[in-house]
C-alpha cells in the first residue's frame, strides 16, 4: 500500500472510477490540461482522454446543470468546483433539479453525481475561497453531503459518493490535502456512507467534529488525556443525512458532549446535533452541550483566520467546561 496524502487519495477514487466505469466523466475548470487547481485531477486527462476529463467555462451554473442532464441519462459526472466560496450560483439546479428529480419523476429517473469542492480556511487565501457553508446543502432534501477528514476515508467515501444513485456534495477540507500521509491501498474498496466514524474510545465526554477540525480535536484530546480525562471523538464524515444513533450510544456512555466546527455558528451542523441530542438524550446529559465554533461573520482576510478557527485551547476550555458542569 502506497502512503498519500488527502488530495492524492482523492485522484486515486477517481481514476479508479474512470478505469472500472465507463459511464463516470469528470468536468470542471482546469480540471483537464492543469489537473484542477489543487491538482486533484493531475494526469487524468493525458490517461482517460479529453471525452472523460473536460475542461468548462467559468460557470458553476452551468456545470451544476450538465452535470445533472447526464446523470439522468445514465452517466456518473463529478464534477469540481473551483473552491466552496464559487459554489452558490449551483444552488438553483442543486436544489431546484438533483435533489428533486427522484421524487419529481416517482423514481423514474436518478441523479448519480458528485458535486466536488474544497472548503474551510487555513490557507491565507481571500474569504471567498475560505468558505464553510456545508450546513446550506445539508437543509437541502435529497442531497447527500460528505466530508473527509483522512486520505482514508477520502477515498473510501468518494468512491461511495460516486457510485451512490443520488447526488452528492462531496467538499474536502483544503487546509489537509497535504497535512499528512496514510497508507491507502488502491483497490476500488468503498467506505459506508451515512455513518460516523468514532476515532477515539473514552468514557468521559463525546467530541463531535469533521473535516480539518479533527486535527485540533485530537491534540486536545491528547493534551487531556495526560491528566486523565478520557475523550471519545466522533468523525461526522456524512454532514446529512447524520448518523444520531452513534452519536446518542456515546452520549449515552459518557453524559457529556462538545461539538466542533469551524463553520459559523447560528443554524450550524452543530446546532442541529445538539438539538436531536436534547431532544432524544436529554436525561443522558450530566451538564449542557458545548459548541466550539467560528464566528457569525465573513471569514477575515489570512491575518486573523486563525483567530475565527476553533483551536486547540479553545476546544480543551469547551471539554473542561463540560467536565466541571
Amino acid at each position: 500500500m502506497a502512503e498519500v496524502t488527502l488530495i492524492d487519495a482523492v485522484t486515486m477514487a477517481m481514476a479508479w472510477e474512470l478505469e472500472h466505469d465507463p459511464m463516470v466523466v469528470i468536468l470542471g475548470e482546469d480540471v483537464g490540461v492543469n489537473g484542477g487547481v489543487f491538482r486533484a485531477t493531475a494526469g487524468l486527462q493525458k490517461r482517460f482522454g479529453v471525452d472523460r476529463v473536460q475542461d468548462t467555462p467559468l460557470a458553476e451554473g452551468m456545470i451544476a446543470g450538465i452535470s445533472i442532464g447526464m446523470a439522468t441519462q445514465g452517466m456518473r459526472p463529478i464534477a469540481e468546483i473551483q473552491f466552496m466560496g464559487f459554489i452558490y450560483p449551483t444552488v438553483d439546479q442543486m436544489i431546484n433539479h438533483a435533489g428533486r428529480i427522484r421524487n419529481r419523476t416517482r423514481g423514474r429517473l436518478t441523479c448519480p453525481m458528485v458535486l466536488r469542492a474544497p472548503f474551510g480556511g487555513g490557507i491565507h487565501a481571500p474569504e471567498h475561497h475560505s468558505e464553510s457553508t456545508e450546513a446550506l446543502f445539508a437543509h437541502m432534501p435529497g442531497i447527500r453531503v460528505v466530508i473527509p477528514s483522512s486520505p482514508a476515508r477520502a477515498y473510501g467515501l468518494l468512491l461511495a459518493a460516486i457510485r451512490d444513485p443520488d447526488p452528492v456534495v462531496f467538499l474536502e477540507p483544503k487546509r489537509i490535502y497535504r497535512l499528512n500521509k496514510q497508507e491507502v491501498e488502491d483497490n476500488g474498496k468503498a467506505l459506508p456512507l451515512d455513518v460516523c466514524y468514532i476515532l477515539r474510545e473514552g468514557t468521559d465526554v463525546t467530541l463531535v467534529t469533521w473535516g480539518a477540525m479533527i486535527f485540533e480535536t485530537i491534540k486536545a484530546v491528547d493534551q487531556l488525556a495526560r491528566n486523565g480525562v478520557s475523550c471519545e471523538v466522533i468523525d461526522l464524515a456524512t454532514i446529512s443525512p447524520i448518523d444520531y444513533e452513534t452519536i446518542l450510544e456515546s452520549v449515552e456512555k459518557t453524559g457529556r458532549l462538545v461539538i466542533v466546527h469551524e463553520a459559523a455558528r447560528s443554524c450550524g451542523v452543530g446546532a442541529e446535533i445538539a438539538a436531536i441530542v436534547a431532544e432524544k438524550g436529554m436525561y443522558d446529559l450530566k451538564g449542557p452541550i458545548r459548541r466550539v465554533t467560528g464566528y457569525d461573520v465573513v471569514m477575515p482576510l489570512f491575518r486573523r483566520e486563525m483567530d475565527y478557527l476553533p483551536s486547540v485551547s479553545k476546544i480543551v476550555d469547551a471539554i473542561g467546561a463540560a467536565m466541571h458542569d
